[in-house]
């Protein structure tokens, strides 16, 4: 079974009108998953503890100092705050800390995480591009602290690189992190030098046009260095604006893509027995994320049966 974690409190996370990262996301992606079969979980509240496992003390208190009492604050030129933006965050690091105990207690052979804000940009004292917490590398390190894991791997494929997981990941000699990404192309980060500082990170930069083809040979290259790796969790950063309609990037993916990359990370992930958790990240054009995480949980359930 697939388990599923989201919450209300998504919604609550209010951007300024014409803002990509908008409620309608997880709207979108809730009514495309609304008839399939899933273990449907609220998503709890984050501890501190789980917080401060990648960011200070002071940011988490600088974030709370500026959440508004109405309207918007801004933490970068991206990233805005509304009054109800620190318990969406706090939600989401939940979700993924919940459901990476979850799978590892055997609930479920998998997990997708829909929350928002999104995660993967946040460096540990940094808020970007549209995130406020880094959900995945908090999750990455509850398993490796909390849970005494050896390897856990993650892996990225949103349009944009990780450079928030990068970064709180980079000096983590048990955490083995790949990405496809469009470069060059906001954040600027990614390119295939930057391999961590124990070898540890995968980094495979697309050009601008990209089809699925290449992006395909590319994940075929990262499941084989998973297989390698053998991570006892794997971990997904799911964006979906690598899609061939998203309006902020220009690689040219479709759903069948999605499929075929979360079938690949799904298989290595069994050759290594290890469970799987994907956390949604990007995706701007409505109608096609709605129908590419449709097709990302269905390879889910499918390979969870």
């Amino acid at each position: 079974m697939t388990l599923l974690y989201t919450h209300p409190s998504g919604f609550r996370h209010v951007t300024p009108p014409s803002h990509p990262e908008q409620v309608a996301r997880l709207d979108a992606v809730e009514k495309a998953l609304a008839d399939l079969e899933l273990d449907r979980r609220d998503t709890p509240d984050a501890t501190d503890d789980d917080i401060l496992r990648c960011h200070p003390l002071a940011y988490l208190s600088m974030v709370r100092r500026k959440v508004p009492s109405e309207g918007w604050t801004m933490l970068d030129a991206d990233t805005y705050l509304s009054p109800g933006s620190l318990i969406a965050a706090r939600h989401a690091v939940g979700g993924v800390c919940a459901a990476v105990d979850a799978v590892l207690a055997g609930q479920g052979r998998n997990a997708f995480v829909a929350m928002r804000p999104p995660g993967h940009h946040t460096e540990r004292a940094r808020p970007m591009g549209f995130c406020i917490f880094n959900s995945i590398a908090i999750g990455a390190m509850r398993a490796l602290d909390h849970h005494g894991l050896d390897r856990v791997a993650v892996l990225d494929f949103d349009v944009h690189h990780g450079n928030g997981t990068q970064d709180l990941l980079w000096n983590e000699p048990r955490a083995f992190f790949a990405s496809t990404h469009q470069y060059p192309l906001y954040p600027g980060t990614g390119a295939a030098s930057e391999r961590g500082a124990h070898d540890q990170i995968m980094n495979v930069p697309l050009h601008s046009g990209t089809d699925g083809g290449p992006a395909r040979d590319a994940w075929a290259a990262i499941c084989a260095r998973v297989v390698d790796w053998q991570p006892q969790l794997v971990l997904v950063s799911a964006g979906f604006d690598a899609h061939v309609d998203d309006p902020l990037a220009s690689l040219a993916w479709d759903e069948g893509d999605f499929g075929a990359i979360t079938r690949m990370i799904c298989d290595a992930a069994a050759a290594c027995s290890a469970p799987v958790v994907s956390v949604l990240e990007g995706g701007y054009d409505l109608a096609a994320l709605g129908r590419s995480a449709r097709v990302h949980v269905q390879v889910l359930r499918e390979t969870a049966a």
